[in-house]
């Protein structure tokens, strides 16, 4: 079985112990029994996905039963990774699309989903959109089900009010607002950055608003670079903002899993957040009356001066995407399939939106009341693209470069032509590793 860059890199910086641990519930999986990794740890995540578990689990195909195995985000990375070093890749997968799973194709861990797909009433539900995110050479891998997530700016519309702040049209409006609410004591982004992709948003939406899609593009082809001015500009900014003090003191050591950047909100010591729209779920969960009363949303404003579409968008469509690992086949293929299925049910859908989230279904906007979460519906369906987050496009050695050479830039260690260099060093590696 060909193992790629991926693998490699983690046999090299993985202990033995970690090892073991990776895999063991890969292990556990009975005969009769499909095993199942997600993310799913949290509300609104976890009922989500739970309910499509039970939806299965009340009606099995087969007779085999469907294990949830639920892992925290940034650990279930590096947890699913190890687990195909060692060949027990679990019988299903839940994962974020784009670079890392393609390797998980080429590997030998995921079989093409359009036969099973075509037959299936869930074909008509999804945003084609969303099924190209999880196309490779020709074929899909990953069925999408959770979320469409778009990063974007939610903001506490008392502080806004206070001071007499409106939603901006261009960057410079937005470094206004900053301004503002520095000046009056309130840190202007609740940032935790140590887990790094939190800070890559940040970079994306100001690459894309400076320069458009082309550039990142045509650094991913060869044809291009990610040492383009955008880039650099983009971390200069970044940089910039730092020094300014628009984030907290201490970014980089700041947890996202761990709540660190919402409890800002929540403590109205910070005015703005920048992440993925899944936050609504997560403020709705936390608290209903705060989210509903004091959270407005905006999509990252153009970028004065350049001719970028600002209503192209950055995120996922679909945000999780199930794959089936290769070796499943017969009797156990058509129950992981249903398993599949019912993650896509009526039921499952409808309590999604009831949770905050834009499950990725045709004409989901016109189901979905919240305000919050319609505005960010309709920035979706109006988009002429939508970018998917760095990181996950990227194959997983070039994408570390990403967020290791930003989080210097965070921490004002690196510049950020330092950072780019470094990146692109990475970029021109792997491209010569395919050849």
């Amino acid at each position: 079985m060909k193992k790629g860059l991926l693998f490699v890199l983690f046999f090299i910086s993985v202990t033995a112990v970690l090892f073991a641990g990776g895999s063991s519930d890969a292990k556990t999986s009975s005969s009769n029994s499909i095993t199942y990794w997600n993310i799913a740890t949290t509300s609104p995540d976890k009922e989500v996905v739970q309910s499509a578990v039970d939806k299965y689990n009340a009606s099995p195909v087969n007779g085999y039963s469907l294990n949830s195995v639920p892992t925290m985000n940034d650990k279930y990375k590096e947890k699913l990774i190890i687990a195909m070093s060692s060949g027990q890749c679990p019988d299903m997968y839940s994962s974020w699309s784009g670079g890392p799973l393609f390797e998980y194709v080429d590997s030998g861990f995921a079989q093409p989903l359009e036969t099973l797909l075509e037959t299936s009433a869930i074909k008509e539900k999804i945003m084609p959109a969303a099924l190209e995110q999880s196309t490779y050479n020709g074929h899909i891998y990953g069925i999408p089900y959770l979320n469409v997530s778009l990063a974007g700016i939610f903001y506490n519309k008392d502080i806004f009010a206070k001071y007499g702040l409106t939603e901006p049209k261009t960057f410079s409006d937005l470094v206004h607002i900053c301004e503002v609410l520095k000046a009056n004591g309130i840190t202007p982004f609740a940032l935790a950055n140590r887990t790094k992709w939190t800070g890559s948003m940040y970079f994306i939406c100001l690459a894309t608003r400076i320069g458009g899609l082309k550039p990142f593009q045509d650094a991913v082809a060869g044809t291009g670079s990610f040492e383009d001015e955008c880039f650099i500009k983009a971390g200069e900014i970044l940089q910039d903002l730092v020094k300014k003090g628009y984030f907290p003191e201490g970014v980089n050591s700041m947890d996202e899993d761990d709540g660190q950047a919402r409890q800002l909100i929540y403590q109205e010591t910070a005015g703005m957040l920048l992440c993925g729209s899944w936050y609504t779920g997560n403020f709705a969960s936390d608290s209903e009356e705060f989210y509903k009363n004091k959270i407005g949303w905006f999509s990252f404003p153009a970028y004065d001066g350049s001719d970028a579409d600002p209503s192209i968008q950055i995120g996922t469509v679909g945000d999780q995407f199930i794959t089936i690992n290769a070796n499943i086949t017969g009797d156990k293929l058509k129950a992981a399939w249903a398993a599949v299925e019912a993650h896509l049910s009526d039921e499952t859908v409808e309590l999604g939106i009831k949770t905050g989230k834009i499950p990725p279904i045709v004409g989901i906007e016109s189901r979905i009341t919240d305000p919050v979460t319609k505005k960010i519906a309709l920035a979706a369906a109006n988009a002429p693209a939508i970018q998917l987050w760095y990181d996950q496009y990227l194959p997983p050695t070039v994408a570390t470069a990403h967020l290791d050479g930003l989080h210097e830039v965070f921490g004002l260690t690196k510049t950020p032509a330092q950072a780019q260099a470094q990146m692109q060093k990475a970029m021109e590696t792997y491209n010569a590793s395919k050849k």
